[in-house]
């Protein structure tokens, strides 16, 4: 399936508005419900079973995760990280590298920068998204998303906030 490029990148601003805006029930809200998300530890890792990855999160998890960020005792969120996301180099279709998963109707590549501030300190991540995304009426579900960080491989703190 192609997809209208104008489309596709309203669809990932809004999510990257959603996230910025700490949303987080909206933002699994776009997602399957057989969904997965994964942030894989090493470059070009090829599964998320055969090795420990930084997240992998299948629905259920990622329902968890939103649950804890919207808890109001959490500790990793003490006091509230905020953060700043851009999104860009939007590629569609198979010039968006191979298919990781049949579930979708539609791969697509992006990079993006993601600035934290978080207890008087800023953090900023950098790399590629990858969604698969299934058509629903005039936008899209994400069927599955991996975000590959350039410095997957380096020493990382605790991350709580979704990428």
């Amino acid at each position: 399936m192609t997809g209208d490029i104008r489309a596709v990148e309203l669809f990932l601003f809004h999510e990257a508005r959603l996230l910025d805006e700490a949303r987080f029930e909206e933002w699994l809200a776009l997602f399957t419900a057989s969904a997965w998300y994964w942030v894989p530890i090493e470059p070009g890792q090829a599964d998320p079973f055969e090795s420990v990855s930084i997240i992998y999160d299948d629905r259920r998890l990622l329902e968890t995760r939103v649950r804890r960020l919207l808890n109001p005792n959490i500790h990793a969120e003490e006091p509230r990280t905020r953060t700043s996301r851009i999104v860009g180099n939007i590629v569609l279709g198979e010039d968006a590298g191979p298919d990781v998963d049949p579930g979708a109707d539609l791969v697509v590549a992006s990079r993006f920068q993601m600035a934290e501030f978080r207890r008087d300190r800023q953090r900023v991540f950098a790399g590629s998204m990858r969604h698969g995304l299934v058509k629903a009426g005039d936008s899209f579900r994400i069927a599955w998303k991996r975000v590959d960080l350039v410095n997957c491989d380096g020493m990382l703190e605790g991350i709580s906030v979704p990428f």
